[in-house]
């Protein structure tokens, strides 16, 4: 039988990417070694984070599923860095280990054009440097025109604890010995990462009594932009707040010999911005003390995930540094902490379309283009989904611009800048991140989704009358000024009158008057989305305006294409450096070009130059 589309892996990297395919209406197979793991959590069970809960907030902009599979399973949700400005607010949800999987494996199994096979992939076939098909691990061949791998860590993973190597996927499960080998064969180049997980620890033996309580919002949150509220706010599961000891310091100290990454095992690089705890006594040395969270990982069973605690020491050690932490003195570890190694393609190798450039038709997404987080991996794969699609239906790629979404700056990060270790998101990697906040993905990204045929008209029909309240209201506070029988109001909250004659526009922009005040004093009927966008519009106007200046230089070299064809061989004057980044990369534009390291602005002024004179392109 032969698919128009198969997905290999089925985390959430190819979960997103084989729902987007066949809602697009493709036909469209997802492989994976075990149903059971589809959606599978190997790390802590949450959704979102800094940064990362705006990705989840696109996703389900564009029409993809994470977002909605969280809200229907979490029992622990807020609102991160609520105090401080919009930019920097993402959503974190405390997902369920079991029921998010579930309600994943239930919304792909429901998805029209989408077959589930449990198989390996240990090779593909290809012809003339394109997708033909892939090869089981019993030899059967199915045959595709295009080909998403969504591997995660299973590509020759290794499990690291002490100075033990053990060949093994997450959970013990089989993983893939060969695909990464016949890869390389093909010309892909292969890089080898780490990541890690902290030890799992059984309720009843937690003291929670000495710990500090970590509570969900007393606010309604949804990631979805679709669905209200499906949980009950005072019913949320508690979290903890601990901190290691000096005793735990001494023990990893003591102990540095003995762990995976100290001891000289390791191959792979981990992850700069989630350390194990070995790194983080290491590299901080002057600090006393580091900040842990003890989170449940289910409702169905008692294992509790030690968030912070990621280590790859033997297990005797690891029961000694557990028992340094206040309150886990008796605790029992119900599964030891791990490093997983794994292998990953070096994603200088992939298109912005995230289609792979040495072999046509092969897009991937997820771990094995060098990403860390489950977020960043659905984005990555639904993109990947959309943009097979769209090539299967002989049509235009989507690929997101970096002031448009923090997707965007993801794959842009990754196809232009490459990476040597597992890359995660951050608010400090995007340029923009005023103009891609949490509460306007929707206004952002909605009407791609619906180009590409991820969200329907009555999605779209709520959107554009949202877009049409924001605007409405917005002239109304332009167009009309406070008057004297409104400043009762003000003396009820001990608010300063104002004495000029302003428009309530310009009231807005005080510090000390909120939507909420305005709503009441104009008894203003519109919901609370819509007086978000317009209070944040008001207050943030100049700093808005600002970024849209530099999003309007930034267009102009976007603009400018650089030739499929060029060859910076003949470019004099470029610097050594600067050829072989711009050979490897060989950027879609003068903007890509300008990201990439190495790359100087004298560099591309002589790309500048030379591409005026010869192709008479960008004047």
């Amino acid at each position: 039988m032969k698919y128009d589309c198969i997905v290999v892996g089925g985390g959430h990297a190819g979960c997103e990417a084989a729902h987007a395919s066949a809602t697009m209406g493709i036909k469209t197979l997802l492989v994976t070694m075990n149903k059971k793991n589809i959606a599978d959590m190997p790390c802590n069970p949450s959704i979102g984070g800094t940064a990362k809960g705006i990705i989840v907030r696109e996703i389900d902009a564009l029409g993809g599923i994470m977002g909605k599979v969280a809200d229907r399973s979490h029992f622990q949700i807020k609102m991160l860095n609520n105090s401080k400005g919009p930019a920097v607010r993402s959503l974190r949800a405390q997902a369920d280990k079991i029921t998010y999987p579930k309600e994943m494996v239930r919304v792909l199994e429901n998805t029209p054009n989408l077959t589930i096979k449990e198989a390996m992939v240990e090779d593909i076939i290809v012809e003339d440097n394109t997708i033909k098909g892939i090869i089981l691990s019993n030899g059967e061949e199915i045959s595709c025109t295009n080909l998403i791998l969504t591997t995660g860590t299973y590509l020759k993973a290794q499990i690291l604890v002490g100075h033990t190597k053990t060949p093994s996927g997450p959970h013990g499960e089989d993983y893939s010995r060969h695909l990464s080998d016949n890869l390389k064969k093909l010309g892909i180049k292969i890089l080898r990462l780490k990541t890690g997980t902290p030890p799992r620890i059984k309720a009843s033996s937690i003291d929670f009594s000495v710990m500090k309580e970590e509570n969900g919002d007393d606010e309604y949150w949804t990631f979805s932009f679709d669905n209200p509220p499906l949980y009950d706010k005072n019913k949320q599961q508690k979290c903890y707040l601990i901190y290691t000891t000096p005793e735990t310091k001494k023990l990893i100290l003591d102990n540095l010999d003995k762990s995976s990454m100290y001891g000289g095992i390791v191959e792979g690089v981990g992850p700069r911005y989630c350390p194990s705890i070995e790194d983080k006594i290491v590299r901080f040395s002057d600090k006393e003390r580091h900040q842990l969270f003890l989170e449940p990982e289910s409702l169905y069973y008692d294992e509790w995930y030690l968030q912070g605690f990621s280590t790859s020491m033997p297990k005797d050690i690891q029961e000694k540094m557990v028992h340094s932490l206040k309150g886990l003195e008796n605790a029992v570890i119900t599964k030891n902490a791990y490093a997983i190694e794994y292998d990953a393609i070096d994603p200088l190798q992939i298109s912005p379309s995230l289609e792979n450039k040495v072999i046509t038709n092969l897009f991937t997404a997820g771990q094995i283009n060098g990403t860390s987080g489950y977020e960043e991996a659905a984005g990555q794969g639904l993109i990947a989904g959309i943009n097979s699609s769209l090539k299967l239906q002989n049509k235009e790629p989507l690929i997101l611009k970096r002031n448009e979404s923090y997707i965007g700056v993801l794959i842009d990060d990754l196809v232009t800048k490459g990476t040597k270790e597992p890359y995660r998101m951050l608010t400090s990697r995007a340029e923009f991140r005023l103009l891609l906040r949490h509460d306007n993905a929707d206004l952002r990204l909605r009407k791609y989704g619906y180009n590409c045929g991820l969200i329907n008209e009555e999605q779209m029909n709520r959107l554009t009358t949202k877009e049409k309240d924001i605007d409405t209201l917005t002239k109304y506070l332009q167009e009309h000024h406070l008057i004297k029988q409104d400043k009762d109001l003000f003396k009820k909250y001990n608010l300063e009158i104002p004495k000029e004659n302003i428009t309530y526009y310009q009231l807005l922009k005080r510090p000390e008057i909120k939507i909420s005040f305005l709503k009441e004093l104009l008894n203003l009927d519109y919901n609370d989305e819509v007086l978000e966008q317009v209070e944040i519009a008001t207050k943030y106007e100049g700093y808005i305006a600002k970024s849209y200046k530099e999003v309007e230089k930034l267009a102009k070299l976007e603009e400018k294409e650089v030739p499929e064809d060029i060859n910076y061989k003949d470019i004099k004057n470029l610097a050594s450096e600067a050829r072989q980044k711009l050979e490897l990369v060989r950027p879609k534009t003068l903007a890509q070009a300008s990201r990439i390291s190495g790359v100087n602005p004298s560099d591309l002024s002589v790309l500048q130059v030379y591409l005026k004179k010869e192709y008479n392109k960008n004047d």
